[in-house]
């Protein structure tokens, strides 16, 4: 399941939530049972770097920048 990020709209807290996808901009129930209201944060996917200091090489499947499917371009 993916993890979505969080933020009070009261104090700026960041919460982390593990839930289905379904569920991404359902209510939030406050953690600390103090009835803040929290708002589901725009992030962008986190994709690790190559261990060898080379660029990261892409992941999922999905398609090259340049939209060939399958992988890179070269170009």
């Amino acid at each position: 399941m993916p993890v979505y990020e969080y933020i009070c709209e009261e104090d700026g807290e960041r919460i982390e939530l593990i839930r289905p996808m379904r569920d991404a901009d359902a209510p939030v129930e406050d953690p600390s049972g103090r009835g803040r209201s929290f708002v589901r944060a725009l992030t962008t996917p986190m994709v690790a770097a190559a261990r060898s200091g080379g660029a990261a090489a892409p992941t999922g499947g999905g398609c090259c920048p340049c939209g060939k499917p399958g992988g890179m371009c070269g170009g």
